[in-house]
């Protein structure tokens, strides 16, 4: 536990550099391009529309939710998914893009990861601000539950950064591992119910439900997807999920120890190899 007291210590007396930097971080994605932020809304935004049309004017799927449209049943599904993805993907290659720093030896490097974090989220809370704008102009009424989507946005961070220390530790001596990221992601969007729902396979195989519902809650990313849906639709609680919520936070916990231990034991070689 004493690399996860050192690590939050870090954070707190570092705060005002980690912030500074991620604000950097931000703005350089951005650096040379016409259009700049508006490019970080595209790919997402033509991302919803092609499942809206596969599965809502295609499929006509009906979301399990009564009175709710697909869009508005799939936005808080693939939302946190993009912020995961993103993070991820980030932390993922953090080392290499920050390579600079990772050789002077008064930096602490595990910042890197929580850097690259922030800066997904700053662009997250702009897809949640598109997001409460749809359903305001939606007609849905503000849910006090809404405000809960800071405790799940955190959750993903979390689950993210435990991921992207084993990543990025592996990426410095095995480059391949971004690439392995990637592909890993893909079958993930899909291996989570965010474009379609368990219910379609429980009702088509009812014999085996109790084992279907197993295996996606399995999936720690479930629980986010979740979170997201009943903060924004049914108005439900986190502490009404008690066993999914200790399931997740149990998975997370254990899965960024591991991956910050595995980080820190390989760190007086990076600087070697980059």
């Amino acid at each position: 536990m004493h690399i996860l007291t050192n690590l939050a210590k870090q954070i707190i007396d570092r705060k005002k550099m980690i912030m500074e930097l991620a604000r950097a971080d931000f703005k350089k994605r951005f650096v040379g391009s016409y259009f700049g932020i508006v490019w970080m809304f595209i790919q997402p935004i033509v991302t919803i529309l092609i499942y809206f049309c596969i599965f809502q004017l295609g499929f006509k799927s009906t979301p399990p939710i009564p009175d709710t449209s697909y869009v508005l049943w799939l936005v808080p599904g693939i939302i946190p998914w993009f912020f995961f993805q993103d993070a991820l993907q980030g932390i993922t290659n953090d080392l290499q893009e920050y390579h600079y720093l990772v050789k002077k030896v008064v930096f602490p490097v595990e910042l890197l990861p929580v850097i690259k974090g922030i800066s997904a989220l700053f662009v997250h809370g702009c897809f949640l601000v598109i997001m409460l704008f749809m359903f305001l102009i939606s007609g849905r009424a503000p849910m006090l539950t809404w405000i809960q989507i800071l405790y799940y946005s955190f959750a993903a961070m979390v689950l993210a950064m435990g991921i992207g220390y084993f990543t990025s530790a592996i990426n410095v001596f095995f480059k391949d591992m971004a690439q392995i990221v990637g592909i890993a992601l893909q079958f993930g969007m899909w291996l989570a119910p965010i474009m379609y729902w368990e219910g379609m396979f429980t009702e088509r195989f009812p014999e085996y439900a109790s084992v279907i519902t197993l295996f996606f809650k399995l999936n720690p990313f479930y629980y986010i997807v979740a979170g997201y849906r009943d903060s924004m639709l049914t108005g439900s609680w986190f502490w009404e999920r008690p066993m999914n919520s200790l399931y997740f936070w149990a998975v997370a916990l254990l899965v960024f120890y591991m991956g910050l231990k595995l980080f820190m034991k390989l760190r007086p070689h990076f600087s070697d190899v980059l």
